[in-house]
């Protein structure tokens, strides 16, 4: 990632768009706002208004085909840079935090607590001290599951029909229909094709 550029002339939307380092001012955190505001609204009306709950969800995310099933508290930075692909299911709990685009594949199932994660901050302290960071994008395929308390970071591409133990921090990618588990995950086994 390039360094931070203060006197780069696009807005902080564009920047963060870009994926490159970018501050929150009033534009972000009205978004946030907005996003927090969808949410609690959403989480308060399961288990007992889940139709009411289900029409918020456009709302709330960039796509969401049919058949997603959010088990309720979810959480957004802003929602509408995550993309649902259709009969996905997440668990109690999920935090999403999406200042770059998250975009879950078809069939993908979410045990409860997950995290997807993708902000990324300087190192340097000054600048962290200085409000600036940045994001990358997490890809996830279709007909994947992530076992509860999983997190997956910034960056991430996770393959097709894969499976994400309980508790794994994802920092790498995962090839399609393999095993990973552990804290950094690590490849447990490769999964054979069926039929």
């Amino acid at each position: 990632m390039k360094p931070v550029d203060p006197n780069d002339q696009r807005t902080m939307q564009e920047r963060m768009d870009a994926g490159d380092w970018y501050k929150a001012g009033p534009e972000q955190w009205q978004a946030i706002a907005r996003a927090s505001r969808l949410t609690t609204e959403y989480n308060n009306l399961l288990p007992i208004d889940s139709d009411a709950a289900l029409a918020l969800l456009p709302e709330i995310f960039g796509t969401v085909a049919p058949g997603v099933w959010l088990r309720e508290p979810i959480k957004v930075d802003f929602g509408k840079n995550i993309h649902w692909g259709e009969n996905c299911f997440a668990n109690y709990g999920l935090i999403a935090l999406d200042v770059a685009p998250i975009r879950i594949g078809a069939g993908t199932m979410f045990g409860s607590n997950v995290q997807l994660m993708t902000p990324i901050h300087p190192l340097n302290p000054e600048l962290r001290a200085l409000g600036w960071e940045a994001g990358l994008p997490i890809t996830i395929g279709s007909n994947v599951w992530v076992g509860s308390g999983a997190i997956i970071l910034a960056g991430v591409t996770i393959g097709d029909g894969a499976v994400v133990g309980a508790g794994a921090v994802v920092s790498r990618d995962v090839v399609a229909r393999t095993v990973v588990a552990g804290n950094p995950a690590r490849l447990v086994r490769e999964l054979p094709v069926e039929g």
